[in-house]
């Protein structure tokens, strides 16, 4: 057998053990599938609201909307970011947690902040915009460099806001998150288990097109659950460039990312319709066999190999901190 044919039959036979052990560690209701985040002890839904398409419509009550009707579908892991439309994505999710919903949902947020003094600025403005006194996840946006780990950690860096803000009851897990390359997330794995720090979550493209360049999922994914650092998968459509390519359907987009080890799958909707295409993947959704897994990933081979359809992976486009180095610190 061809090596690089061999390579694919092992990992898609070591992917069906990994998502065999995290179906046993998921329970459906009411047709959400909610799974374990991780060694945090925590469940959330298998499908999370994505933070950046909330700050898309154009009328800030359909935003307030579709959070609202996500939550009431089920959905309790909502995505957010400092940087999203200049705070707006915030402040209108803010908006929609009043009445009851805060209490039914797991909040996280990012921030972009290398410098302490940075990062503990951007976690308190979020707070404010957000309306919340905790934040249940905050993660360190935009791991895409080699030296990001190295500024996190360094003395006077954000690593030192986040703990503080820890120790005051504003946030209570901490991850990071990237879109550009598996080895800077290894990296900044590596560089944690240096300074004996354990993160709770990582975040990262997981799509039917990574699984062929520069991948999360072979590289990244093994080794965060063998660490019981919570999987959470973004871009599971890469940014709608899957459709562009026309090698899968949106069903199958969100099939494959929910049938990786994922704690959660974070997916954009910035309508009702979305939101419900995103409900009816995880209501269908089975465990992909063997067969089922190779027949997709065989057929997006010839689109993914130049990374031509996840530009966030080969271009500038998608790094907000490059675009403002100012948010940095």
């Amino acid at each position: 057998m061809e090596p690089n044919k061999m390579a694919r039959r092992e990992f898609i036979g070591g992917l069906a053990a990994l998502q065999a052990a995290a179906a046993l560690e998921a329970d459906t209701s009411n047709g959400m599938i909610y799974r374990k985040l991780g060694s945090t002890g925590e469940r959330v839904s298998a499908i999370g609201l994505g933070g950046y398409h909330i700050g898309v419509p154009k009328e800030e009550q359909e935003s307030v909307r579709i959070i609202r009707s996500a939550v009431d579908r089920g959905i309790t892991f909502l995505d957010n970011s400092w940087d999203y439309h200049e705070g707006a994505s915030e402040i209108r999710m803010g908006k929609a947690l009043k009445d009851g919903y805060r209490q039914r949902i797991f909040l996280m947020t990012k921030y972009n902040g290398r410098t302490r003094e940075a990062a503990a600025r951007q976690i308190d403005e979020s707070l404010k915009r957000l309306q919340v006194d905790v934040i249940d996840l905050i993660q360190f946006h935009e791991n895409i460099r080699m030296e990001d780990p190295d500024r996190y950690f360094a003395t006077g860096g954000a690593h030192e806001a986040v703990m503080a803000a820890k120790k005051a009851g504003k946030v209570r897990y901490i991850g990071f998150t990237g879109h550009k390359d598996p080895a800077v997330h290894l990296r900044m794995l590596d560089v944690a288990s240096q300074h004996a720090f354990h993160f709770d979550a990582c975040q990262m493209p997981l799509n039917v097109l990574d699984y062929h360049f520069r991948s999360f999922a072979h590289e990244v994914v093994p080794r965060l659950v063998k660490e019981g650092t919570a999987v959470l998968g973004m871009k599971p459509l890469a940014f709608g460039n899957v459709l562009k390519a026309g090698v899968a359907t949106p069903i199958e987009c969100l099939h494959y990312a929910l049938n990786l080890p994922t704690s959660v799958v974070i997916n954009g909707c910035d309508s009702m319709e979305r939101l419900e295409q995103a409900l009816e993947a995880v209501r269908t959704f089975k465990p992909l066999n063997s067969t089922q897994l190779a027949a997709l990933v065989t057929k997006t081979k010839r689109a993914a190999l130049t990374g031509e359809f996840e530009p966030f992976k080969t271009t500038a486009v998608f790094d907000g901190t490059a675009q403002h180095p100012e948010w940095l610190g």
